[in-house]
């Protein structure tokens, strides 16, 4: 493998035939972190089929205090699955359709190489975060992740490929063969099916379409971003802290080739139509939904914004930042002029983290979807709903600003998330 490239070939192992993959298939873990019912559900449809529910920790549970015992299941049912489920090898890489309610979107299957990645702040690696990772976020992640045997992928990149370079290569070639799979997701996920790439040709084509992207300078000679990440950025980074636990014993020729150097992600093009961007909302647990207007108009007060509320929001003005307040059935309309943060996300992040300060019994969750957080509203919990982020900003912005605030978006609805369906060996 040549030094330094940013993609890489990997074995992508896959379930042997027979194996229903509308069942094995099972959505991103962060998805539905405040509704246990959800993941209810995925076991129940399951049963006793093959799946990667198995093989994931949805986080949902990962504050439960049988967190450990899970976790050591997911390693042993990771071994069983090894031996006698993961059958099926592609060397190279995989492409994908994916099918949702936003339309029909591509995607490559490929090993990245840590090296090539940070997200400590202030650096600008070619493998970029989006968000600021929250490090306090990291240890549980990586609790799952050492000692695990294999890893089954969720994060998704994205490349700024506006001549589509890096795709239309790999699609045009799925045209002409069929789909090594094709399989319907369970609960409103659509469909997607998957052709394997090894044509060494292909293969040399994606790698050497990144590395353009790599040699790009970005706005006002910035340093350029090869590969932004979409979903998955505390996934990403709890790899990238495995690997530098694992790298401290190896010598340089092991570093080199070691399998935990690489993850496996699904790269996007953000230009594809059917990626849309959803605002990621706040779900505040232990406010006082009668108090909360109140307490956030005296903290904007102090920084220098004024915030409106109710019929008065109307008049706030273009360029006023909006959003909406949720409680039992109850909608408050919001508009806040002259904030400090550049997005809305950023003001409420700012006001949130004061608040919480204040409130040591209460707690944020990050909601994907208006109705989820409105079903949450309906039970006790008051909603953020926030306005929409504009997709063609995300890489300006993270060149010009080095990362948007935490949980700022989302690549379309909780549904329209990565399927965990394929793995690969990490030791």
């Amino acid at each position: 493998m040549k030094k330094n490239r940013i993609l890489a070939p990997a074995r992508i192992l896959l379930p042997r035939e027979g194996v229903d993959l509308s069942r094995w298939a099972v959505l991103a873990c962060d998805q539905f972190t405040s509704q246990p019912d959800y993941w209810q559900r995925v076991r129940d449809y399951v049963g006793d089929a093959p799946s990667c529910l198995d093989l994931i920790l949805p986080e949902v549970y990962l504050n439960e205090p049988d967190v450990d015992r899970r976790i050591d299941a997911i390693h042993r049912a990771m071994a069983a699955a090894q031996a006698d489920i993961l059958t099926r090898a592609v060397d190279g890489f995989l492409f994908l359709r994916r099918t949702t309610a936003s339309g029909v979107r591509e995607g490559l299957v490929a090993a990245v190489d840590l090296e090539q990645y940070s997200y400590a702040p202030g650096e600008r690696p070619r493998i970029r975060p989006t968000e600021r990772t929250v490090t306090e976020r990291i240890p549980p992640r990586l609790a799952v992740r050492r000692g695990a045997p294999l890893e089954c992928p969720h994060i998704l990149m994205l490349a700024d490929d506006p001549g589509n370079t890096l795709l239309g290569p790999l699609s045009a070639a799925a045209d002409r063969s069929a789909p090594l799979y094709d399989t319907p997701l369970m609960f409103g996920g659509g469909r997607i099916a998957g052709w394997a790439v090894t044509d060494p040709a292909l293969i040399e084509g994606a790698i050497a379409a990144v590395e353009a992207f790599a040699r790009r300078p970005g706005p006002d000679g910035q340093p350029p971003i090869a590969l932004a990440v979409g979903d998955g950025n505390h996934s990403l980074a709890t790899a990238k802290a495995w690997w530098e636990e694992v790298k401290k014993g190896l010598s340089p020729a092991e570093t080199a080739a070691h399998p935990a150097r690489y993850c496996l992600v699904e790269i996007e093009n953000i230009h594809d139509p059917a990626i849309r961007f959803e605002p990621i909302h706040r779900a505040v647990f232990g406010a006082n939904a009668d108090a909360l207007p109140e307490e956030m108009t005296r903290f904007f007060a102090a920084q220098g914004a004024a915030l409106r509320t109710g019929p008065q929001a109307a008049d706030a003005g273009a360029a006023a930042q909006r959003f909406t307040l949720l409680a039992g059935g109850r909608r408050l309309d919001c508009a806040l002029t002259g904030s400090p943060a550049p997005l809305c996300v950023g003001s409420i992040e700012a006001f949130l983290a004061d608040w919480l300060s204040s409130h040591p019994g209460a707690r944020v969750d990050y909601i994907h979807g208006e109705d989820s957080l409105a079903a949450l509203a309906a039970a006790g919990a008051v909603g953020l709903l926030l306005p929409p982020f504009e997709k063609a900003d995300l890489f300006r912005g993270v060149y010009l600003g080095g990362v948007l605030p935490k949980k700022t978006f989302s690549m379309g609805h909780a549904e329209e998330k990565r399927y965990y369906l394929e793995c690969r060996a990490i030791v």
